[in-house]
């Protein structure tokens, strides 16, 4: 099982390492001529190299057994489990009692108005988008319609009211010559 995971991890960092190259010394170069330089033989002879010089010296052996603990010490992890105690962690939770109470509570509520958010109707919602959209521009349509009625009445009230007036003047003008004619008729010497 090992084994098949390691030989995929090669398999794919040679996948990587030829990707590099083909960007590095371009397509033809990838798959190319046998003169070309393949970084990863030279990856390997640097890793021979370093592998001979470690085996000589005793303090690059020492070094190679302590890179597990170097990970360990730059794991962001580390810093808090070393940093912060159990115990101070349990008075941060306890601390945080009240507001972690309140998130039960509300995510309590959110689960039992679960079956509402599964309900048919809201299932079918996005069903009604279309519908809602056509009865949107029907609503425009005639809320365009109703301001051209509104104008129209607008304009036909002015007419009215400049008719009215003038029908208004009309008549005073007929009253004041019939009432010049009455005073006219009124005035005139009886016959003897």
């Amino acid at each position: 099982m090992a084994a098949a995971a390691t030989a995929a991890e090669v398999q794919q960092l040679q996948g990587r390492l030829e990707a590099v190259e083909e960007r590095v010394f371009g397509a033809a170069a990838a798959g190319g001529p046998a003169g070309a330089r393949k970084i990863a033989d030279g990856m390997v002879k640097v890793h021979v190299a370093l592998g001979n010089i470690a085996s000589k010296r005793e303090r690059v052996k020492i070094l190679y057994k302590k890179i597990e603990d170097v990970i360990k010490y730059l794991d962001p992890q580390y810093i808090d489990r070393m940093a912060v105690p159990d115990a101070m962690k349990l008075q941060f939770i306890l601390a945080e009692e009240p507001s972690i109470l309140a998130q039960v509570a509300l995510l309590e509520q959110v689960d039992s108005l679960k079956p509402y958010l599964d309900s048919a109707h809201i299932k079918a919602a996005p069903d009604h988008a279309a519908r809602l959209q056509r009865l949107s521009q029907v609503h425009i349509q005639q809320q365009d319609h109703c301001e051209a009625v509104t104008q129209n009445i607008r304009l036909l009230l002015e007419d009215y009211n400049r008719m009215t007036l003038l029908l208004s003047k009309q008549f005073v003008q007929w009253d004041e010559m019939l009432a010049q004619m009455e005073a006219a008729k009124q005035v005139k010497p009886v016959p003897e």
